[in-house]
């Protein structure tokens, strides 16, 4: 008697599951943001071939930002254009993405001023880019309150960003170049290296003879 309840409990437990499952995947194809849809064309671009997945993060004033084609945008990414939604930014693009680009699951990338991210970059998930830094010049006001600073951020193309790596206003990193998990970029960093740490240092470089020790100082 007891093994014919449990084979009741565990065929219904199956059947639930497979109802539920199967109505979260539906979900996620409906949620999901693609060419054609109405979210989509909220935005400035929205390429051929891209996706945002659902559920989606927080993503306000689409219309500065451009996706480019076959590009994907994992779960839960947030990204944002200026200080919240209504901002007016002015006639250009403040945030753009290229082409064959992945942004990984629970990413944020925030902008204000510009951030270009060119064609076939890569990052893990939770990794954080903004262009814009609480002022706090000031000492008698609390720095929440002060200007921020904004200053430009472009990654080059075919870069790849490691999980939880945060890119801070003004950094220019070049083309081919692998950010390790964790770390923090500022400054320019050349093409075709390796970089790690708090703040980020070129660990490995590419240069005539090949790949080896880092030769140019960040």
């Amino acid at each position: 008697m007891q093994r014919l309840k449990w084979r009741i409990v565990t065929a219904r437990r199956r059947f639930v599951s497979r109802v539920v499952q199967g109505a979260w995947r539906a979900i996620q194809t409906a949620g999901q943001v693609s060419p054609g849809t109405v979210e989509a064309d909220k935005f400035r671009e929205f390429g051929f071939g891209s996706v945002m997945t659902f559920p989606q993060g927080s993503v306000f004033n689409q219309k500065w930002i451009a996706i480019g084609e076959d590009t994907l945008i994992a779960e839960q990414v947030t990204m944002s254009a200026g200080l919240g939604p209504g901002h007016q930014l002015g006639p250009d693009t403040v945030l753009r993405i290229g082409d064959r680009c992945v942004i990984g699951r629970g990413s944020h990338i925030v902008a204000h001023e510009n951030i270009d991210i060119a064609d076939d970059v890569w990052t893990g998930p939770y990794v954080y880019i903004t262009d814009q830094n609480h002022g706090y010049a000031d000492t008698e006001t609390p720095i929440g309150r002060q200007i921020p600073v904004n200053r430009p951020v472009s990654i080059g193309a075919g870069s790849w960003l490691g999980a939880g790596s945060i890119v801070l206003p003004g950094a220019r990193i070049g083309r081919n170049v692998v950010v390790a998990g964790g770390s923090v970029v500022r400054g320019e960093i050349p093409d075709h290296c390796v970089v790690a740490g708090v703040p980020a240092k070129i660990i490995r470089q590419h240069t005539e003879a090949g790949w080896g020790p880092a030769v140019t100082a960040v």
